[in-house]
């Protein structure tokens, strides 16, 4: 175990993911948290430097030119002398792979909604990922400033949908243009929300009674507010933090991210209950943070973040220890010792090299094609951290060069991006295509045109007769070979070197999986 120095440092730091539905407000929240940071001066723009028209988590080109999110960002800044390690996820559901392994490396989430619309899918899918890792989840209600559903009515279908308990923090005084700012119930203090000339502030309130309530809020409102107020308390009861913390419950706030109204009520949130950096399962126990041996675990892959110099960023996951510059780490999976001589933080495609980490920080390290998601790395225990998971795609598509000659160029692109986790690519058995796998279409898109922008490659993809892929396992090594003979013209290898049955219909693979019974055709592969 370590000194109370250490106890000092994993007590200052949270580590959350914000996710939602596409169009929620995630992205907007995350620049409001680092204006409260004091790391940018605007929206869009970074301390000390011009004008941006883009999110700063949005730094990579095509998100720029789209207007959305498609890779994950990871940002570090204080508030109230806390360290938060923020990672915005994408929003699009085609990119939900990505989002899927960021919540392994995360103690805490930030769901939000939109008040208009509601709970929606891609929320659900999302919630369901939480719940096998019991991450605690804080509620955020978006946009009440706008045309919106009455909040009980959202409260209700959230408990329906998620199969959460709510405890409402906050509750909202009206909504739309009737909205008015939220009553803190746990800490009984108003906020007034005020739209003039855009300019958008808050004014505190000590009580319910205070007489110059009646300046900011018409009878009719205040009365309905009273009423609604009245049966919130009786019957939701008051936020309990072992609950919050086993993922029981989720306490709910109400705000608008682009008025810059509950932003803080959310941070202020985190550091109060949500928890400091956690313990990890590893294959053969759990990982304290407050071991004094370094371990940590690759969670994500970013290639060319430098255009300049084709830089490959592995993000890793301090599960206990320090990182100090210059040490000696083991990598686990190709059991080589490294030495960490620069390793960095984030903030969003920025980065600033540092010194010393703690458990709970995300620190970036240079990957020369030799770390993959899922690595561990330890001072020299033989551990491999659990979890990472690996999907089978969805949805699958042939590659093809405009000009051939560069083939090479395309498979070194596109082994670089399929590191990345967001994109698979097969190499079939019997030929030399390279067909790539995806959750969504709109990944494909990303995929030409980063080829294009980060590699100089024009390349279209056309659509290829597969409906399903499962990767093949087996104990009986005779079992396999014999499969691979039989049903060469379906297989093909991985960027892992993993074997995978590429299945032109669920038809074909229901005859197949029965006549191979000793074989295991799987849908997730651990990293």
């Amino acid at each position: 175990m370590f000194n109370s120095n250490h106890e000092q440092e994993l007590n200052k730091r949270r580590t959350f993911a914000i996710i939602s539905h596409p169009d929620a407000g995630k992205t907007t929240i995350t620049e409001k948290m680092l204006l409260f940071g004091k790391v940018i001066r605007f929206s869009g723009t970074i301390k000390g430097r011009g004008n941006g028209k883009y999110a700063k988590s949005d730094w990579m080109n095509i998100e720029k030119e789209r207007g959305i999110s498609v890779t994950t960002s990871v940002m570090q800044f204080r508030y109230k002398n806390i360290l938060m390690n923020l990672l915005d996820t994408p929003g699009h559901q085609d990119f939900s792979e990505d989002t899927y392994r960021i919540l392994t490396a995360v103690d805490c989430c930030l769901v939000v909604i939109d008040a208009a619309k509601g709970i929606e899918e891609r929320t659900k899918k999302l919630i369901d990922v939480t719940r096998i890792h019991k991450t605690p989840i804080i509620t955020f209600i978006n946009k009440l400033d706008r045309d919106s559903r009455e909040p009980m009515e959202i409260i209700d279908e959230i408990e329906k949908e998620l199969q959460l308990d709510c405890i409402p923090v906050t509750w909202p005084i009206s909504c739309g243009k009737n909205f008015k700012g939220v009553y803190d119930i746990h800490d009984k203090v108003i906020y007034l929300y005020k739209n003039k000339l855009f300019k958008k502030k808050f004014v505190i309130l000590n009580r319910l009674s205070d007489s110059s309530l009646d300046e900011h809020i018409n009878i009719d409102l205040s009365i309905n507010f009273q009423k609604e107020l009245e049966l919130i308390i009786n019957v939701y009861p008051e936020f309990n933090k072992e609950k919050f913390l086993k993922g029981i419950i989720t306490p709910v706030f109400f705000g608008s991210a682009l008025g810059n109204f509950g932003i803080d009520h959310l941070l202020n949130s985190l550091i109060k209950w949500a928890p400091p950096p956690l313990h990890r399962q590893s294959n053969k126990r759990k990982v304290s943070p407050r071991e004094e041996k370094f371990t940590g675990f690759i969670f994500k892959i970013q290639a060319n973040m430098d255009l300049k110099h084709r830089d490959r960023i592995a993000f890793m996951r301090i599960v206990s220890g320090q990182y100090t510059k210059g040490m000696k780490l083991k990598h686990i999976r190709i059991k080589k010792n490294i030495t960490v001589s620069d390793a960095f933080t984030f903030l969003a495609g920025d980065r600033i090299s540092i010194k010393k980490a703690y458990p709970g920080d995300v620190i970036g390290l240079h990957n020369h094609g030799t770390i993959r998601i899922g690595d561990t790395f330890t001072e020299g225990e033989e551990i491999k951290f659990i979890g990472i998971p690996s999907f089978a795609p969805e949805i699958f598509r042939l590659i093809h060069l405009k000009n051939p000659l560069k083939q090479k160029q395309l498979k070194k692109g596109l082994i670089q991006l399929s590191e990345e986790g967001t994109v698979q690519v097969f190499r079939p058995i019997v030929n030399n295509n390279l067909i790539l796998g995806a959750i969504g279409v709109l990944q494909f898109d990303v995929v030409i045109e980063r080829l294009r922008i980060e590699y100089n490659i024009d390349a279209i993809y056309k659509k290829v007769n597969i409906i399903l892929a499962r990767w093949i396992r087996s104990e009986n090594h005779r079992s396999i070979n014999n499969f691979k003979n039989n049903y060469s013209a379906y297989l093909a290898y991985d960027s892992s070197n993993y074997l995978i049955y590429l299945a032109p219909s669920v038809a074909n693979l229901n005859i197949v999986m029965t006549q191979n019974s000793d074989i295991f055709f799987d849908t997730i592969r651990e990293q």
